[in-house]
């Protein structure tokens, strides 16, 4: 057993109605003025609102930024990040999916260090801890809530790039799973597949070791045994609660093993194209599967296990059983089958390859990818 290490620093509240202990959070974290990251939907469907009276009636002051768009760029970590300034902010809630909470570490970056933010691109480069941040998902599907990575779009090169750095993780989090019940089912088809993804990708990965293979395991379980469930009836408590829990451990895993060549591609897919994150690695997941096959030493038997439909004994299992329940799964979620289908043209194959070439993920990918294979494998997946 190769050498590792971990460490868990976060204080993560789970449970239906946690939601309700936001100003107890705060006030032990002498935070009289909060800052708000969200989005435009989430306040078209009242949950601003419902945080922001929470934070309100415990007399606390709290000034919003709403304008997080999918695949956030530059611009919005800057306008998010002057605004925290002028107001007076002492502390950050992130409400929403991966791009706010994204965003909300972005600017917890610069409202404590300055600077650009592309100055944070790569492996730890933040000098330490940002500004406080609550992160309350409202999808179980980035585990961003766990995760030392933020990823922001450079819009003047069509370029995704991560900020890495275990200064960044929420210093608090809170999963109230009646927050993903109101998700569309189409939504909670990409965020759960995305969120089986990073437990999968980290299983595999070079960097896994034993308590991430525990986290992914478990993710896989509660997911594999409820996506479906989910999906179909987002009102299913017992499955809401099962996907919340689940993404959150899949972002733990990954947050220490790093992903593989599925987020390595689906970047370049969204920064391209804006092809949603999960809609993009749900797409890829297949193809890439094939593609590692190779280099499987029996995990692949335990996720087919994990994600299949049925509990009769399976003789004879084969690397093909899986990659075809994987397709299933997305066929039954009503995930597309190819990239072609989402708008994703072979002209710019090579241009997004070198791009996947430059992400980290591409050195825990359990097999070696030269540029030539990542070229092949968008070919294969468009």
């Amino acid at each position: 057993m190769k050498d590792f290490n971990f460490k868990i620093p976060q204080n993560i509240e789970f449970g239906v109605g946690s939601l309700n202990k936001l100003p107890e959070i705060l006030k032990n974290n002498n935070s009289e003025h909060v800052f708000l990251i969200s989005d435009r939907g989430l306040e078209s469907i009242g949950v601003v609102k419902k945080v922001l009276d929470i934070i309100e009636t415990a007399g606390i002051q709290c000034t919003s930024y709403l304008d997080v768009l999918p695949n956030p760029t530059i611009d919005i970590v800057n306008e998010a990040a002057s605004l925290y300034q002028q107001c007076g902010a002492t502390s950050v809630v992130a409400l929403g999916g991966g791009s706010p909470l994204d965003v909300a570490k972005a600017v917890g970056i610069l409202a404590k260090f300055g600077g650009d933010i592309k100055d944070y691109e790569g492996l730890n480069k933040v000098p330490g801890p940002i500004v406080p941040t609550i992160a309350i998902p409202t999808t179980a599907g980035t585990g961003s809530e766990a995760t030392a990575s933020s990823v922001i779009t450079d819009e003047a090169i069509n370029y995704k790039f991560s900020i890495v750095s275990y200064e960044t993780l929420p210093k608090y989090a809170i999963l109230d799973p009646q927050l993903i019940m109101t998700a569309p089912a189409s939504i909670a088809a990409a965020c759960g597949v995305d969120a089986l993804i990073h437990a999968i990708e980290a299983y595999v990965s070079k960097n896994a070791s034993p308590f991430t293979d525990a986290m992914a395991e478990k993710a896989m379980q509660l997911i594999g045994a409820n996506l479906r469930k989910f999906v179909a009836n987002r009102q299913d408590e017992a499955a809401a609660c099962a996907m919340m829990t689940g993404s959150n451990f899949a972002g733990i895993a990954f947050a220490w093993a790093r992903l593989g060549n599925v987020h390595a591609m689906s970047h370049p897919v969204s920064a391209f194209y804006h092809v949603p994150h999960g809609v993009a690695n749900s797409i890829l997941l297949p193809t890439v599967m094939k593609f590692n096959a190779v280099t499987d030493t029996g995990r692949y038997k335990v996720i087919y296990d994990f994600i299949r439909e049925g509990n009769e004994p399976v003789e004879n299992f084969t690397t093909d059983m899986l990659i075809d329940e994987i397709q299933k799964l997305n066929e039954d979620l009503g995930i597309p089958r190819t990239l072609s289908e989402v708008g994703v043209k072979a002209d710019l194959i090579e241009e997004m390859a070198k791009d996947a070439m430059k992400s980290g993920n591409v050195l825990c990918n359990p097999r070696e990818t030269t540029l030539e294979d990542m070229i092949e494998l968008y070919k294969l997946a468009i």
